[in-house]
């Protein structure tokens, strides 16, 4: 029934209710279709985005992991010592030589002599540093990450002095008496090993248990008789090779016995020492392998001598930053008896 929409006007108007500039109504077969709408469809003023902001959805993992650095064996093979102290320069080592001569006996005769013959060694230090800075906006920024920033700065810096001292330990310093357990002048020339491999090679990944194993008794030899009957198989000694070298001492003869157990059984206190160093030896192509009797007679070969291990020096305040020295001294590595030590290059 058609709806007479005057007189609905007039009767909300008698009740007190204005339409205002009111036209009619939507036909019903229309009043589905939105765009037939009294009121403007709003619309969107901010970007549409259905998100959250993606740090929101981030975990951090509070596990540290640092990065590997090769491992640091000088003084695990020869020891270490501390000579004089960060104010030292030079240092002198003794060695003292006994002489002598009989003559037959006579009464009143004076022939014959003892005496000693004494010389000086002479060593240079040599003294390096690092420093570490920080800030403290550079803190507070590491802190929202709950990053100990300044004791990272430490676990470097200490690392860094100690990787100085190790490679000066090997390969000593330039210019100065300072002298490395690698190339020290003093040290007897190395041997080389025999050719028994695939095609008459030298190098150990060309021969069996049993080849690498005679090169092994060959350098024992070598020390044998350098030393002239100072030495028996059971006195303390170091095996020091490069790690790429030490895994053939796992090949094993036609026995089926490996390099290892031949070692133990024949060499009860030898030990076997691993080294990064031993790979180049300074030379970035030789493999060098050496055996070095630890001690003779209560003495120490070899050992690393520093006049500081590290030293801290005090932290400096700037306006809005920090900063600290570390420093260490270093003799490289002193030889006292260089016999005692056997080299074999081209492993």
């Amino acid at each position: 029934m058609p709806i007479n929409i005057h007189q609905e006007v007039r009767e909300l108007r008698a009740r007190g209710i204005e339409l205002g500039d009111f036209r009619g109504y939507v036909p019903r077969e229309l009043a589905h279709d939105i765009n037939l709408a009294m009121d403007a469809q709003p619309g969107l003023i901010t970007v549409s985005n259905a998100g959250i902001p993606a740090f929101l959805a981030n975990y951090l993992d509070p596990e540290v992991i640092r990065v590997l650095v090769s491992p640091m064996k000088a003084v695990e093979i020869i020891g270490e010592a501390k000579k004089g102290d960060w104010t030292t320069l030079t240092s002198q080592f003794q060695v003292v030589e006994s002489t002598g001569e009989v003559s037959s006996y006579g009464d009143y005769s004076n022939n014959g002599q003892s005496s000693a013959n004494i010389n000086w060694v002479p060593r240079q230090s040599y003294h390096f540093q690092t420093v570490t800075r920080w800030g403290e906006r550079e803190m507070e920024i590491a802190g929202e990450a709950k990053i100990d920033f300044a004791q990272n700065l430490n676990i470097a810096s200490a690392l860094t002095i100690n990787k100085a001292a190790n490679k000066i330990a090997f390969f000593g310093v330039a210019g100065l008496q300072n002298y490395g357990l690698l190339n020290d002048p003093s040290l007897p020339a190395g041997i080389t090993p025999a050719a028994t491999g695939t095609g008459s090679g030298t190098i150990w990944s060309t021969k069996d248990g049993a080849a690498i194993y005679g090169d092994i008794q060959l350098l024992y030899q070598q020390v044998v008789s350098q030393l002239k009957g100072q030495l028996e198989r059971d006195a303390k000694m170091t095996l020091a090779l490069s790690p790429e070298s030490e895994v053939n001492l796992t090949k094993t003869n036609q026995y089926n016995v490996n390099v290892y157990d031949q070692l133990k059984k024949n060499f009860p206190n030898l030990r076997v020492v691993s080294a990064v160093e031993y790979s180049a030896a300074g030379t970035g192509s030789t493999e060098l392998m050496q055996l070095i009797v630890d001690e003779i007679d209560g003495q120490k070969t070899a050992f690393v001598g520093f006049t500081e291990k590290m030293r801290a020096h005090p932290v400096f305040v700037d306006l809005s930053s920090y900063k600290q020295k570390k420093s260490a001294g270093s003799w490289g590595s002193i030889i006292r008896r260089p016999v005692a030590i056997g080299s074999m290059y081209g492993i």
